[in-house]
């Protein structure tokens, strides 16, 4: 006989309130991300609109880095105010003047938002089916330089013989292999050097074809794509120059013209290319001290729409629970806003006071940080500090730079101090740089090197440096 039981137990459960989440999943955010949020927010809150209002013309004259007292700014906010709703996210003390999706000029014309600074490329296949909308042809060849077209790999190349496209047309009669080549060539020559070729020696004599032909080592460079590309590939030069009886300058002059070249043509129209950046915060130097600023591009206005709040709390209905959740969600959109940028630019003035030398000097002066000893200084936790750096990017004299770009884990040196890995990813690309290009330094002599300035690391090490800095290993650096 089965005896049912009951055991009571207490248990501690952390769980994450609303407003928390949505603070979180804010603060993770990148710029184009939030920006797109809060838009999708203020069109489906009706108590959240768009601050229209301009800018100070102190923000307009870029005054807006200097730092600014917002506790002073809060409390005069919290002063002309006599009603207890939340005060409007006022963005001024950043150095804003963002409104919603655009930004006004000092004419008042409207500029784009920064979702539309990210440009639209046009893929391969439609690139080329726009060009070769520029010829008169029949619909025979037409169909059939259209199937070339997509037939083609990301890479530009054709991988499928003709008789594997003519399974994929219902015309009769079937083209010849001749009309295929028709085709092939006319996709050949629509715009870019190189595309529809069928493998990497015709991609490079399609492309040395469409030079000059007074391009020097233009004739030489030709017949080592015909026949000859291996023993480039290994660097045989005796036997290249015995094969095409030339003497070594001729030959280095068109070794070097092949290299010019572009293996995979069909790589600059895809689709899947890298967006421009929007910096989060902006970093200057006045008068002698490194000022932090947030990119005023990326601050929305966003407010509480005052005239719906107040016609809300005079209104005598049943069915309010609705439009109270609605109010309350407003409410901590706009403190939770507030409170990613506030955290953002904490986090970024952090770095910048660690990583002064940098600024200063150049990546060689990177020093070891990692997040835990920012997550102190601000006494915020560990995995606040992670997001607040995950897609955040700041603009300094010396570039563009990811927050996590700071962030490097400590290498100890001879001498008994520390210095960064980013730093030693320096060192060993100012190396390969100042090399001799005829005999290029070894990961070997890299270790060498980098332990005679003090770096102790093991030359396994620096090889995984060189790699994630996609340098090519010595042997692929030769030239002759």
């Amino acid at each position: 006989m089965v005896q049912a039981t009951y055991d009571i137990r207490v248990r501690q459960q952390l769980s994450l309130t609303p407003r928390l989440q949505q603070s979180v999943k804010l603060l993770q955010m990148s710029a184009l991300e939030f920006t797109q949020e809060l838009q999708q927010a203020i069109a489906n809150n009706p108590f959240l609109e768009e601050d229209d209002q301009d800018a100070s013309a102190a923000a307009q004259a870029g005054e807006s880095v200097l730092p600014v007292d917002r506790n002073a700014a809060s409390q005069a906010e919290a002063d002309d105010t006599p009603e207890p709703p939340p005060p409007a996210f006022d963005p001024e003390p950043y150095g804003g003047s963002y409104a919603g999706n655009r930004t006004r000029d000092d004419d008042g014309e409207d500029r784009p938002d920064i979702g539309q600074w990210t440009h639209s490329s046009m893929g391969l296949h439609d690139y080329l089916h726009q060009q070769l909308c520029g010829y008169r042809l029949g619909d025979r060849d037409r169909l059939l330089a259209e199937i070339t077209i997509e037939a083609l790999d990301e890479d530009g190349y054709l991988r499928q013989d003709f008789d594997e496209l003519a399974e994929t047309l219902s015309v009769q009669p079937m083209p010849t292999h001749d009309e295929w080549m028709v085709a092939l060539t006319l996709v050949q020559h629509l715009d870019t050097p190189g595309l529809a070729a069928r493998s990497l020696g015709e991609c490079l004599r399609l492309q040395l074809a469409a030079q000059r032909e007074a391009t020097p080592g233009r004739a030489l460079a030709m017949a080592i794509a015909d026949r000859h590309l291996d023993l480039m590939a290994r660097r045989e030069t005796a036997e290249l120059r015995r094969r095409l009886g030339c003497n070594d300058e001729e030959l280095a002059v068109a070794c070097r013209l092949i290299r010019s070249l572009t293996p995979r043509p069909g790589f600059a129209f895809s689709e899947e290319g890298t967006d421009h950046i929007v910096p989060d915060v902006i970093v200057r130097k006045i008068r002698n001290k490194w000022v932090i600023s947030t990119n005023p591009a990326v601050m929305p206005k966003a407010r509480l729409h005052q005239a719906y709040a107040n016609l809300f709390r005079k209104a005598r209905c049943d069915d309010r629970a609705p439009l109270a959740q609605e109010l309350q969600e407003a409410r901590w959109l706009i403190r939770n806003v507030e409170q990613r940028f506030t955290t953002i630019q904490r986090v970024a003035e952090a770095i910048v006071a660690h990583q002064r030398t940098f600024f200063d000097y150049g990546e060689i002066a990177l020093k070891p940080l990692v997040l835990r000893k920012v997550a102190e200084e601000l006494d915020l936790h560990e995995s606040t500090v992670s997001r607040a750096t995950n897609n955040k990017y700041m603009a300094t004299p010396r570039g563009v730079f990811e927050f996590k770009h700071f962030f490097s884990r400590e290498l100890a040196t001879e001498t008994g101090g520390r210095c960064s890995a980013a730093a030693v990813r320096a060192l060993i690309r100012d190396m390969i740089a100042a090399e001799d290009r005829r005999d290029p330094l070894s990961d070997v002599s890299l270790t060498r090197m980098l332990a005679e300035q003090g770096v102790v690391v093991a030359r396994r090490t620096v090889t995984k440096y060189r790699d994630l800095m996609r340098l090519s290993p010595a042997e692929l650096r030769k030239q002759p």
